[in-house]
C-alpha cells in the first residue's frame, strides 16, 4: 500500500479511481460463491502473470534473491521469485475475499498454530502487546486470526493512493474484529490501544525515513527498519510476539508466535537499536525457511547510508 495525505484533507476520489474501485467490488462478488481455495488459486495465477510475461521487477528479484541467496541456482532463483509472485497474487485475493468472510472461514484458512502460548501469556499481563511482523506469508490474515481467536488486535497501516479502496480495506479489517490505526494517528491512538490492553500489530520491513528508522543488518546488508514496535515496547515495558502466517502445502497457513526479546540494558538507544535487530533476526530466519513467500518485490535496502561498501550495497 502507498501513503497518502490524512483522510481529512483528501481529495474526493477520480473517475480512475472509481473504476479500480468498482473492480475490486466486481472481483470480491465473483469469488464468494467459490470459497478461499479458488480464491488463492486464481490470485496465484494472477501473480505468476506478473513474473511472465509481464516481467514486473523481475530483474530486480531476481538480482536480489541472488545476493540473498549465493548458494541458490539460476533455476532455483527462478523458481522461488515464480512462487512468490504467485504467493504476492494469493494474498491480494485471499484478502480481498476475506471481505466477505466470517470468523470461522478464517480459523479454516489455519492448518496449525505454533506458540500460541507465548501470545497468550504475553495478553495474559493485561499491559498491551507489540506484535510485530513482515511482509511474509499472508500477512493481513495474521491478524484476522488473533481476532478470530478472541483477543483484541489493531494494526498500524498507511491509507492506500484511493481513498475508496481504502474504506473498502479498512471496513473488511474492522469487520473481522481487527482494529485500524492509520500511521498519521499512532503517535497518539497506539499508547491509547496499549492501555487498554490490545495488542498492536507492526510490519516492521520497509524502508522508513529518518528517525522513524535504524540501520539493520538484513540478509547482511544495511538496510533501514522501522524502530516504533521497539520503542514502544521499550517505553511501556511491554512484550513484544513475531507474528505471521506460513503458507503450507496444502494451501492452509501455520499460525507463527514466537516471544522477541526487548533489550533493557540502561541506555535507551541502543536498547531499541538492539531490539530492532532481534525481531529483524527472527524475520530473517523464516524468510530463509520459506523464501518463496517473502515479498522480494519492495526495495528492503532503499536510503542504505552513503558509506556502505560496494559489496553490501543494494542489489
Amino acid at each position: 500500500m502507498s501513503s497518502a495525505e490524512p483522510a481529512a484533507r483528501r481529495s474526493p476520489p477520480t473517475l480512475a479511481q472509481r473504476f479500480e474501485f468498482g473492480a475490486l467490488r466486481g472481483v470480491a462478488a465473483l469469488l464468494r460463491p467459490f470459497g478461499w481455495r479458488m480464491a488463492s488459486r486464481v490470485g496465484a495465477a494472477v501473480g505468476g502473470l506478473a513474473w511472465w510475461p509481464l516481467r514486473m521487477r523481475a530483474a530486480r528479484v531476481t538480482r536480489t534473491l541472488h545476493a540473498c541467496f549465493p548458494e541458490m541456482s539460476d533455476a532455483q532463483v527462478r523458481a522461488t521469485a515464480r512462487e512468490s509472485y504467485r504467493g504476492l497474487g494469493r494474498t491480494s485475493f485471499e484478502s480481498i475475499y476475506l471481505s466477505r468472510a466470517g470468523r470461522e472461514e478464517v480459523l479454516a484458512a489455519f492448518a496449525g498454530v505454533r506458540g500460541y502460548d507465548a501470545l497468550a501469556a504475553a495478553y495474559a499481563q493485561g499491559r498491551g502487546v507489540i506484535l510485530v511482523g513482515g511482509h511474509l506469508g499472508n500477512w493481513e490474515l495474521s491478524a484476522a486470526y488473533i481476532a478470530a481467536r478472541g483477543l483484541p488486535v489493531d494494526g498500524i497501516a498507511m491509507h492506500m493512493a484511493n481513498p475508496l479502496s481504502d474504506r473498502f480495506f479498512q471496513r473488511t479489517r474492522e469487520r473481522l474484529g481487527v482494529g485500524v490505526i492509520f500511521d498519521d494517528q499512532a503517535v497518539r491512538a497506539v499508547p491509547r490501544a496499549l492501555r487498554a490492553g490490545r495488542g498492536v500489530g507492526f510490519l516492521s520491513d520497509q524502508s522508513a525515513k529518518g528517525l522513524a528508522s535504524t540501520i539493520t543488518p538484513f540478509f547482511g546488508r544495511p538496510a533501514r527498519t522501522p524502530r516504533g514496535a521497539a520503542v514502544f515496547a521499550l517505553r511501556d515495558d511491554l512484550p513484544m510476539i513475531f507474528v505471521a502466517a506460513l503458507r503450507q502445502p496444502d494451501g492452509r497457513y501455520l499460525a507463527h508466535f514466537e516471544s522477541v526479546p526487548v533489550v533493557r540494558a540502561g541506555d535507551r538507544d541502543a536498547d531499541v537499536e538492539a531490539t530492532v535487530v532481534a525481531y529483524t533476526q527472527v524475520l530473517e530466519r523464516l524468510v530463509r525457511a520459506h523464501p518463496e513467500q517473502y515479498f522480494w518485490q519492495h526495495r528492503r535496502w532503499k536510503g542504505q547510508p552513503a558509506d556502505t561498501p560496494a559489496h553490501l550495497r543494494e542489489p
